[in-house]
């Protein structure tokens, strides 16, 4: 993946999002097998790129409160 697609890629901001802005996360969805990320505070700073198997066991984990102090 090269910096200009992702220049090109159209960002989701997250459903859990606050209207304000917020400590928030933005995913590119149509690039198969990866799932590029960033933070939506600074959508001119980095993207991270999982491998999209990654991201889905990453969300499940989520889902299922697994991070939970």
């Amino acid at each position: 993946m090269t910096r200009n697609e992702l220049a090109r890629a159209v960002w989701r901001k997250s459903s859990y999002s606050a209207p304000n802005g917020g400590d928030c996360i933005e995913v590119a969805p149509g690039f198969p097998g990866l799932v590029p990320v960033r933070d939506s505070k600074d959508p001119q700073g980095p993207a991270l790129v999982f491998p999209a198997a990654a991201w889905e066991a990453f969300v499940m984990a989520v889902r299922e409160g697994d991070f939970l102090a």
